[in-house]
């Protein structure tokens, strides 16, 4: 790997600090190195804070070597003002003299302006270093900026003979088919994803509460599709814990809420079903969403297109009938293990 790829990954290294808290904004990591080395770093902080770059400038202890240093960032710096000033007038005013950047941002009000900056006022620019790994790196970012939908990754657990769930359950909660390292590992992935989605018969079957437990970070915003309501008031969905969005029929009559908490939208469900929770999910902003099930709900966004990672575990388990697990048509992508349930990724993406 050559030098100006090490620094870049370790931008990418560090803009993984804010995925779940820097969003609407991308998750931005920055290093500044002055002689080969890494004199200052920083990611961005959650919403409403500093960016990347002004995290890694204030980080540079002598500030005398800004003017000889080097800036390394994974995204495009901005140049104009929303919650905080442009950072490419901030290079500007400690004329650092080169930039590498990683990829171009695609939102409108930056859009190559920011290159365009600090080309004018005598900074070295340098795109494209790990470009790929940086449009990685910020596909929720992006997928919201170019597709006008959420960045979609759908997630199950099945067994070893392809089901989902058993026919009948006891009592109204999950049946776990995987073990304890994997569901600790999905409550990582609902911290960094911005929403999590379920279908009614999910919602009665196994009364989720679809928060974060076994780790650390900010709660995912809750989407429930409920198309007459049959959900009674209480499951733990109505607890008041996090955002949470009823998705129900246009048909059906609803009080508006007066939960500061709590939504209720409406969509056709004699429609297109999917492209109608995306724009439910642009109205509310949201920038990533997993959906969880059931199987009728993984389905619809399978059968629709509209999905860009699939994340399936197998279970070292067996039922002898139940639920039968989505298919999904692609090829494996990767496969790992946790313990002993094995997880397999799918990608639906050609490009952000």
């Amino acid at each position: 790997m050559k030098v100006e790829e090490q620094f870049m990954a370790r931008c990418i290294e560090l803009a993984q600090n804010g995925i779940g808290t820097a969003r609407p904004n991308p998750s931005v990591g920055c290093v500044v190195v002055y002689e080969n080395k890494i004199i200052g770093e920083g990611f961005t902080s959650p919403y409403g804070g500093s960016h990347a770059e002004v995290n890694a400038i204030a980080s540079v202890r002598d500030k005398t070597l800004l003017s000889k240093s080097t800036l390394y960032v994974t995204l495009e710096p901005c140049a104009h003002f929303g919650k905080t000033p442009p950072c490419a007038d901030l290079i500007v005013k400690h004329k650092i003299p080169n930039v590498v950047i990683g990829c171009i941002d695609t939102h409108s009000v930056v859009a190559g302006k920011g290159v365009e900056r600090l080309i004018e006022n005598g900074c070295h620019v340098k795109v494209g270093v790990l470009e790929n790994e940086c449009l990685e790196q910020h596909k929720r970012f992006f997928t919201v900026q170019n597709k006008k939908r959420p960045y979609v990754i759908l997630k199950w657990a099945q067994t070893k003979n392809g089901f989902i769930a058993p026919d009948q359950k006891e009592v109204n909660r999950p049946v776990w088919i995987s073990n304890v390292y994997a569901q600790q590992l999905v409550h990582k992935w609902r911290s960094e994803e911005h929403a999590i989605l379920v279908g009614t018969n999910t919602a009665i079957a196994d009364n989720p509460k679809l928060n974060v437990r076994s780790w650390g970070g900010v709660p995912p915003v809750r989407v429930v599709l409920d198309r007459t309501l049959r959900i009674s008031k209480e499951n733990s969905l109505y607890d008041l814990s996090q955002k949470t969005i009823f998705v129900v029929d246009v048909n059906t009559e609803f009080e508006a809420s007066a939960e500061k908490q709590l939504f209720f939208e409406s969509i056709d469900f004699s429609g297109n079903v999917v492209e109608q929770i995306c724009e439910v999910l642009m109205r509310h902003h949201i920038q990533s969403i997993i959906i969880e099930g059931g199987t009728q709900t993984l389905n619809a966004f399978i059968n629709s297109g509209i999905w860009d990672e699939a994340r399936v575990f197998v279970g070292d388990v067996s039922f002898v009938n139940g639920v039968e697990a989505p298919v999904i048509s692609k090829e494996v992508f990767k496969k790992d293990a946790v313990k002993n349930t094995d997880l397999f990724w799918y990608v639906n993406r050609t490009e952000i």
